[in-house]
């Protein structure tokens, strides 16, 4: 651990981590190490006071996020939130994982009356007091719940959610699948592999060494969404692949990642609680998850491609040089245009909207699922 103090965050997080490996015989599943590394109260990397977000290193911030690179990312997403909230003759937008507050802040000033009520679903206390002063001029609008709602009717928004959720890791040595947990070694946590009946949910050709992640919780949190969602649609932007891309052969060491000072490594088990945890989207499995909870896909397509059928490109006509420069990096294949997707479903919904979602009017490799 970078810190052993007692006092430190870093120092009690750990701790408390140590403590839950004790009660559960030496060796916790991955995900609830996850679950408590990024979101333990006070502690949790998302839990803590620091800034995450930002678009330098210089900041003190640890990676930048669509919104936070442009304001043109919400300007051309809320074309497409428009359409759904006709589409569904609804007036409520929902948040998930909202961060800084810039990407409703941008949905907000675009959409103005077409929203009545801004709903943001946060379990961060401490971006939820950020979100309060980026949304100041929209006060009125907007609230703040601590879990997804029983009933819901209106659009939801997810930006970067999905790959914050935890994830399973399994291992396979060529014959056998082995769960891998975190047991203690002295003063360090350390990797270990117990036996497992999972099995990665792709029948792919899988070579000796292999470590993967699976998506139980991201697939369960859809699953809700759909059930609860009375009539709606829902939009979802992540880095991620279809499994058949998530779960090829060549990819043998997962895509579990950490992020700090705008760096990358892929040790979750150093610095605990002082870095952001992530793995990429199967995206396969998010839609047959949705799909069996009564949502119909809209559409999945590139972040470039979403964004432009938006009318991105339109939108920046007559623009400064470095607004239209951050904003190409929304679409260029080697930053953000290709690796992060758009996934979108809906439910009860009007058919002139689900049949021709502006979003998916052209790219869409729904096919590719």
């Amino acid at each position: 651990m970078k810190s052993k103090e007692p006092s430190s965050v870093s120092g009690a997080l750990a701790s408390l981590i140590r403590r839950a490996i004790d009660r559960n015989g030496g060796w916790l599943p991955f995900d609830r190490f996850m679950a408590m590394a990024l979101y333990a109260p006070g502690m949790g990397y998302y839990a803590r006071g620091d800034r995450q977000f930002g678009s330098l290193p210089s900041s003190g911030s640890d990676f930048v996020t669509a919104p936070e690179l442009s304001p043109f990312f919400g300007r051309a997403l809320a074309q497409q939130v428009a359409q759904a909230l006709a589409g569904s003759g609804t007036d409520e937008v929902f948040e998930f994982g909202a961060g800084t507050g810039a990407l409703a802040l941008q949905l907000l000033d675009a959409l103005g009356e077409r929203v009545r009520r801004y709903s943001i679903v946060d379990l961060s206390g401490t971006l939820r007091e950020k979100q309060k002063q980026t949304l100041a001029a929209h006060a009125k609008k907007v609230r703040w719940l601590d879990a997804l709602p029983e009933r819901m009717s209106g659009v939801v928004v997810g930006n970067e959610v999905l790959d914050a959720m935890p994830v399973q890791l399994l291992h396979f040595d060529g014959r056998t699948w082995f769960e891998r947990g975190v047991s203690v070694d002295g003063e360090r946590f350390a990797w270990a592999d117990q036996i497992t009946a999972l099995r990665p949910p792709h029948e792919g050709m899988f070579v000796p060494g292999t470590t993967t992640e699976i998506h139980p919780q991201a697939r369960a949190y859809i699953a809700t969404l759909a059930e609860r969602m009375e009539r709606g649609a829902a939009f979802f932007i992540d880095y991620g692949f279809p499994a058949a891309e998530y779960y090829f052969e060549q990819r043998v060491g997962g895509t579990l990642m950490c992020h700090r000072g705008h760096r990358a490594d892929d040790d979750p088990l150093h610095d605990v609680g002082e870095k952001d945890i992530t793995a990429h989207v199967d995206f396969t499995g998010i839609a047959m998850a949705a799909q069996d909870a009564g949502f119909e896909v809209l559409g999945y397509a590139s972040q470039a491609r979403f964004l432009m059928n938006c009318g991105l490109l339109q939108m920046l006509q007559g623009e400064g040089i470095a607004a239209v420069a951050n904003a190409q990096k929304l679409l260029n294949e080697h930053e953000m245009g290709e690796l992060f997707k758009v996934i979108g479903f809906a439910k009860n919904c009007d058919p002139s909207f689900t049949t021709a979602p502006i979003g998916f009017a052209s790219g869409d490799r729904t096919h590719t699922l």
